[in-house]
């Protein structure tokens, strides 16, 4: 079941379950029943029907033929717009970090005050074995690389994690199991214009025997993907 939260004051409560049952087929690709997302989003199952088919016929989900729901294809076309300049910029960027590091490279924007998005990931081709993240996902900002990297971006702060303080000197964040057990962040920010959102691109892997080394590629990334950002 989703985290039960509340619309804010003066927004809509339907639209508000209308999108949690987006973001609960996020977390089920395998579809869900009609009751399973009754339960997910805590409704009737009546209300979540009237949900489902006023998703459906804006081609947002579908059902298969055991009436299973899962996404539907009319996300790719509200999706596709969605920072597209920065995404198209950065897709070579992240490549070329993948192919130097043979590791996951990703691309992380500041969602809000507490919290960043990885709006892109891009895996090495030619690795044995890699780290796979789910495009789209929340993280806390004082967990992991890319949040540490955000915030030394900013000036410092009473009482703020000692691994931002590094960071801020460094000029890279380097995380432990934060963010998933076991995977090592290395994370830079992208300086980017007035009208892009606060960024940073990193790389994600299980073991990192030279992270200064890792971190100078990601720098080095992070500053390319800069220039271009204008």
């Amino acid at each position: 079941m989703l985290e039960s939260t509340l619309p804010a004051s003066g927004t809509s409560k339907t639209l508000h379950h209308g999108l949690q049952v987006l973001e609960l087929l996020v977390q089920h690709p395998g579809g869900l029943t009609l009751t399973e997302i009754a339960d997910g989003i805590g409704v009737h199952r009546t209300v979540a029907h009237r949900l489902v088919r006023t998703l459906e016929a804006h081609y947002l989900c579908r059902r298969d033929r055991f009436k299973r729901i899962s996404l539907g294809t009319g996300l790719v076309r509200l999706a596709e717009p969605v920072e597209q300049d920065l995404r198209t910029l950065a897709r070579p960027v992240l490549e070329e970090l993948t192919d130097s590091a043979q590791a996951s490279a990703h691309l992380v924007v500041r969602e809000n005050a507490d919290q960043v998005r990885m709006l892109m990931i891009v895996e090495p081709r030619r690795a044995a074995m890699h780290v796979a993240f789910r495009s789209g996902q929340l993280d806390p900002i004082g967990r992991g690389s890319a949040g540490l990297a955000l915030l030394a971006a900013g000036p410092p702060l009473e009482g703020e994690r000692a691994e931002v303080t590094l960071a801020r000197e460094r000029g890279y964040a380097v995380s432990k199991g934060e963010i998933a057990p076991g995977i090592t962040g290395i994370s830079a920010v992208v300086r980017t214009g007035r009208d892009q959102p606060e960024t940073s691109i990193g790389l994600s892997l299980f073991e990192a025997p030279d992270p200064d080394e890792l971190g100078r590629l990601v720098m080095a990334a992070a500053q390319r993907l800069s220039t271009q950002l204008g």
